[in-house]
């Protein structure tokens, strides 16, 4: 397998920056608008690049049976550039338990700067949105095919309030 070039449209969205506002819809084609959440809990926003691939699969299967781990901390949600009907398939072929948004059109992914143009995917990454609504943690694997580090997402959401 071929590394994807590391050249991104834009660069990670600096922690301390306001969260850009999307509207995207999940497995089950309901509308998930990120404002909607604000100021109520902390966001857990888990990108990765494709459904269906290796990686993407076995994260998503571990992140699911430990779901809770991270919903206690916050709103959870993962993220890619698959279709809602992909979402569905693949979240019910693999029993998945957590909330899959659809981003067909690569906004989210490119307001967080995670974007990588030459596979027209996102990135892996991890991005945490404050009560306040403001990024206050990015994690990007410098290694699309490897899982996230989860310990750093957890040690990092036992600080948060």
């Amino acid at each position: 397998m071929t590394a994807i070039s590391p050249e991104k449209e834009s660069t990670p969205i600096p922690v301390g920056s306001p969260a850009p506002d999307f509207v995207l819809n999940d497995q089950n084609d309901k509308e998930f608008r990120l404002s909607d959440h604000l100021g109520k809990r902390n966001i857990i926003l888990f990108f990765y690049p494709l459904d269906w691939s290796p990686t993407c699969t076995n994260e998503n299967v571990c992140f699911s049976e430990d779901l809770s781990r991270f919903a206690k901390y916050g709103e959870v949600a993962a993220i890619s550039g698959d279709s809602v009907w992909s979402h569905k398939a693949w979240a019910e072929h693999l029993s998945l338990r957590h909330r899959l948004l659809s981003d067909m059109h690569r906004s989210a992914i490119k307001a967080y700067g995670l974007y990588l143009p030459a596979a027209n995917i996102g990135q892996r990454a991890t991005v945490v949105i404050d009560k306040k609504g403001r990024v206050a943690f990015v994690k990007v694997n410098d290694d699309i095919r490897k899982e996230r580090d989860y310990k750093a997402v957890d040690d990092f959401l036992k600080t948060l309030g």
